[in-house]
C-alpha cells in the first residue's frame, strides 16, 4: 500500500469516525427523549414573530412541539362577537409547520381570559343557554375550521374543576352547568375529526380534583365523545407536588384509556405564595418573597435541579403512558412566574436559563 492511500485510508477513517460521534451527540432536549414523548415549550409574541432571535432558535433546537402562551385564547382571537384576530396566531402555525412541530392549540374553552361580550349580553346580564352554546359552536368552529389539519390537538376544556373536585363556578358553568363541557367536545369534534382532544388543567395532584376528572372523562367515553387525552399542568414549587402523589394522580387518569400530557410544566424556586395557578390571584410584593434577583444560590439550584430530575425521571418510568412533556415557557427570563402571584420577582423555573445554557438536570439525559 503505498503512502497516499494511507493517508486517504486514515482521512476516510477519522471523517466516518467524526460523523458516528456527531449523529449519536443529540443537539438538543427534544433529541434525548426522542421516542418516548415530546418536548414542547409555550411561545410568547417575540417569539412568534421572530423578534426573540435567541428564544426561536433555542425553540428550534430543544423543542418539537410548540403551544401558544397567549394568542389563542378567547379575548385575544375573539375580542368582539364579529371581530376575529387571526395574524399572530396564523403565525404561530405557520412556525410550527414550517419546523416540523406538533402543534397544539390552547386553549377553546376558559373562564380567564374570555372577551366581557361571550358570555353576557348588552345590559351586563348572563345570556341564554341557547345563545351560549351558539357562541361556543361559532367560535370553536371557526377556530379549528381554519386550522384544519394544521393544529395537531386542543385543549378543549381548562380548567373547569376546583380543589374539592366541585365545578368551576364559571360563566360557562353558571349558565350551562355541567353539561358545557360535553358541547364542547362535540363541537370540537365535529368541526375536525381528526384533531386530538384534551382536557387540561393544574393541581391535578389534589385527590378531589383527580377523582372528579376521572369521573369526567369516565362519562365523556360513555357519551361516545372523542377524548384524547388530559394535561396535567405542571406549575410546581419547592414543596409541592411530592413526586409520590403526582404518580398517582398520573395513573389515575391512565386508567381510563386517555393519554397523559405534562402540560405546562414550571417549577418555581422561589418561596410559595400560591400553589394554583389562577392568573386572578395575585398578590402583594414584598421582598422577602424575592429573594434571589441577583441569582439563583448553588444550594438551592442544586435542590431545584435535583427535584426537577425526580419529576423528569417520573415521566420517563411512564414514558408509554405521557405522550408530551411542554415547559409552560423558552427559558427563565420568559417565564409568567417573573409576574406571578408577585409582580416583579425573578425565577428560574423553565428547562433554560437567562444564559440560554439548558439546566443541569437535563445533562445526564443529553450525554
Amino acid at each position: 500500500m503505498t503512502m497516499k492511500n494511507l493517508i486517504i485510508g486514515a482521512a476516510v477513517v477519522l471523517a466516518a469516525a467524526g460523523c458516528s460521534s456527531k449523529a449519536e451527540e443529540p443537539k438538543g432536549v427534544k433529541d434525548a427523549f426522542e421516542g418516548k414523548f415530546y418536548i414542547g415549550a409555550a411561545l410568547n409574541e417575540a417569539e412568534i414573530r421572530g423578534i426573540d432571535t435567541t428564544g426561536v432558535d433555542l425553540v428550534k433546537t430543544h423543542f418539537n412541539s410548540i403551544v401558544a402562551e397567549n394568542c389563542m385564547k378567547n379575548e385575544e382571537i375573539h375580542p368582539a362577537e364579529d371581530v376575529w384576530n387571526f395574524e399572530l396566531a396564523d403565525k404561530f402555525v405557520e412556525f410550527g409547520e414550517a419546523n416540523d412541530m406538533f402543534i397544539i392549540g390552547h386553549c377553546l374553552v376558559w373562564h380567564s381570559q374570555l372577551a366581557k361580550w361571550f358570555a353576557y349580553d348588552e345590559n351586563g346580564e348572563y345570556v341564554t343557554p341557547e345563545v351560549l352554546k351558539q357562541r361556543m359552536k361559532d367560535h370553536i368552529t371557526t377556530i379549528m375550521t381554519r386550522y384544519k389539519g394544521r393544529i395537531h390537538g386542543y385543549d378543549v376544556v381548562n380548567e373547569a374543576i376546583v380543589e374539592d373536585g366541585s365545578y368551576r363556578k364559571s360563566p360557562f358553568y353558571e349558565i350551562l352547568g355541567e353539561e358545557f363541557i360535553p358541547w364542547a367536545f362535540e363541537c370540537a369534534h365535529a368541526a375536525d375529526p381528526d384533531a386530538e382532544l384534551y382536557l387540561n388543567d393544574y393541581g391535578m395532584n389534589v385527590p378531589g380534583r383527580r377523582d372528579a376528572y376521572v369521573k369526567l372523562i369516565n362519562q365523556l367515553k360513555e357519551r361516545g365523545l372523542r377524548i384524547d387525552a388530559i394535561g396535567m399542568q405542571g406549575h410546581m414549587g419547592m414543596d409541592y407536588p411530592t413526586v409520590e402523589e403526582f404518580e398517582t394522580s398520573l395513573l389515575a387518569f391512565a386508567g381510563t384509556g386517555v393519554n397523559v400530557m405534562i402540560t405546562e410544566w414550571d417549577m418555581s424556586a422561589l418561596p410559595t405564595v400560591n400553589m394554583g395557578a389562577n392568573v386572578a390571584d395575585v398578590e402583594e410584593y414584598k421582598a422577602s418573597l424575592n429573594p434571589y434577583a441577583d441569582g439563583l444560590p448553588e444550594d438551592v439550584a442544586k435542590v431545584w435541579n435535583e427535584r426537577m430530575k425526580s419529576f423528569m425521571d417520573l415521566f420517563l418510568k411512564h414514558s408509554d403512558k405521557i405522550t408530551r412533556v411542554t415547559a409552560w415557557g423558552v427559558s427563565d427570563e420568559d417565564s409568567w412566574k417573573n409576574g406571578w402571584p408577585i409582580p416583579g420577582r425573578t425565577d428560574y423555573c423553565l428547562l433554560i436559563d437567562r444564559d440560554h445554557e439548558v439546566k443541569p438536570f437535563l445533562n445526564e439525559y443529553l450525554k
